[in-house]
């Protein structure tokens, strides 16, 4: 290619370049004014909505006004009317208060008439006050001249004259209320303990604890004995009894105060004389066999007694317990046999009363359980018999009736006196106990010494076995009225003096004789 070419080819280069930028420039040019004039006519669009808008906002603020100001105008005008309202109130409380100024204007001229008129009044009481006391004293002065006593020697008589008469008549209140009383609780008890004593069949006989073992021959005493003493020292070692053998033939006497003990000599004794072989070593096993033995016989025999009386539920050391007592009399009656008798009787009583039956045989069941313990603890049974209770979880009222039982705690409730009156109808029973004559005869002496020991009493006996006393009285010095009192005085303090089991019916007679003679 040659130079002209290219210059050519250069210049026609230079050509299309320059036009492009020329049409460039004026498309641009054009764009520009296309959008200046798009601007100007979005800016006047602008400015006539603007402008619209404030009109609507300016036609809607004075439409807000114009509402804001009728309910301002609305809110003044109801204030206003209940401040008019409030002051016609206001207006009529005034008057009210003003009315009610007025009558208390009126009540206080009135009570301070009424005070002056008081006042005039007292003063005239006062004044009359004063005279009738110069009388009464004037009169008093009289008195004592016409009777030669002075006031405080008539107030003296008067009074013992009327605290007499008083006395009297509170007899006789007394005698008939208790006679009504007693007419409808004595028919009601007897009626109840009859029923029951009827439907109880209990054992008369007494079994007593067996002291005396006897033997199959004389021979068998030197065998008891052994040499030089050994096995009877070795026997009384081992159970704490005492053997006493002498010239009873045929018979060795235990003694010792625990029963517990003598039934295990007894029963070691037994067994050492069926098998023919005594001496110190064999005693020792045969005397540990019988205590064990004897151990697992009085849970038995507490249990069986716990099913006989259909109480169920007791700790195992109070049926232990209660087993121990199949070997303890009392004024030779079993206390075991006696615990039962009272639990039938409980349960009884409480069935015709509607009382808790199953409570009750509970309590007359464990009432005596302190005599199983109350040769190692000091105190009453009752009172131990309520520790024991207590300390093996029984109830409240069992642990009370416990307790209660011979009075070493006051009755409380019903089920304390029903076991009160269980235990004097179990002891007191025909055959159920027998009492040493020393001891009977010192207690009839008691019960008629305590009898003549009050005034106005000239004899006194003790009749039916100590179980009622009758007492003559001087009808001299003791009238009608006085002689119930003193029946009451003698049985109280019969009560505070005197241990006996059951009750004693004190009797007071009273009677006027007259003589004569025929001529």
């Amino acid at each position: 290619m040659d130079i002209t070419t290219i210059v050519l080819l250069v210049g026609v280069l230079v050509a299309g370049l320059l036009i492009g930028a020329v049409v460039q420039r004026w498309t641009t040019a054009k764009r520009l004014g296309d959008a200046n004039e798009l601007a100007k006519r979005i800016v006047e669009e602008a400015r006539k909505e603007a402008q619209a808008q404030k009109k609507e906002i300016l036609v809607q603020g004075q439409d807000d006004l114009f509402n804001q100001k009728r309910e301002m105008e609305n809110e003044f005008k109801e204030r206003e009317r209940e401040v008019k309202a409030r002051e016609r109130k206001l207006e009529e409380l005034g008057s009210r208060l003003e009315e009610k100024l007025e009558k208390a204007t009126e009540k206080e001229h009135e009570l301070l008439a009424t005070e002056k008129d008081l006042a005039r009044k007292e003063r005239h009481i006062a004044e009359q006050e004063e005279f009738l006391e110069n009388r009464i004293d004037e009169q008093e002065r009289r008195l004592e001249e016409i009777s030669g006593l002075t006031a405080e020697e008539a107030k003296t008589r008067l009074f013992s004259e009327i605290e007499a008469r008083t006395r009297h008549e509170s007899a006789r209140m007394i005698r008939q209320i208790e006679t009504e009383a007693r007419e409808t609780a004595d028919r009601k008890a007897k009626d109840i303990l009859c029923n029951v004593i009827q439907r109880y069949a209990g054992d008369y006989v007494n079994e007593q604890t067996v002291t005396a073992v006897t033997l199959p021959s004389e021979d068998m005493k030197g065998r008891i004995i052994g040499r030089e003493g050994r096995n009877i020292r070795a026997l009384e070692a081992a159970t704490g009894v005492d053997l006493i053998i002498d010239d009873t033939p045929e018979t060795v006497i235990l003694s010792a105060y625990s029963p517990l003990r003598r039934q295990v000599a007894k029963m070691a004794l037994e067994r050492l004389i069926q098998d023919g072989r005594i001496h110190p070593a064999r005693i020792e096993d045969v005397v540990q066999k019988c205590e064990q033995e004897l151990d697992t016989q009085v849970r038995e025999i507490g249990e069986q007694a716990t099913f006989d009386a259909g109480v169920h539920g007791i700790h195992p050391e109070l049926i232990r317990l209660l087993g121990q007592l199949r070997y303890r009399t009392s004024f030779t009656q079993n206390v075991l046999q006696h615990a039962l008798e009272v639990s039938a009787l409980c349960g009884m009583m409480a069935a015709e009363l509607g009382m808790d039956v199953k409570k009750a045989k509970r309590a007359g069941l464990l009432h005596d359980i302190g005599k199983a313990v109350d040769h190692e603890v000091e105190g009453p049974h009752a009172l131990i018999g309520a520790d024991l209770a207590k300390k093996y979880n029984e109830s409240k009222e069992i642990i009370h009736a416990i307790a209660a039982h011979h009075e070493d705690v006051r009755p409380a409730s019903a089920l304390a006196v029903l076991v009160q009156a269980a235990d004097s109808i179990s002891g007191a029973r025909p055959g159920a106990r027998k009492e040493l004559l020393e001891n009977y005869v010192k207690r009839l002496e008691d019960l008629e010494n305590i009898a003549t020991s009050f005034d106005g009493v000239t004899k006194a006996y003790a009749i039916q076995a100590g179980r009622e006393i009758r007492v003559m009285v001087n009808p001299e010095h003791v009238d009608d009225d006085a002689t119930y009192l003193l029946c009451k005085d003698i049985a109280e303090k019969i009560e505070k003096n005197l241990t006996y089991p059951g009750q004693i019916r004190v009797t007071v007679i009273r009677e006027r004789r007259a003589f004569g003679f025929a001529k």
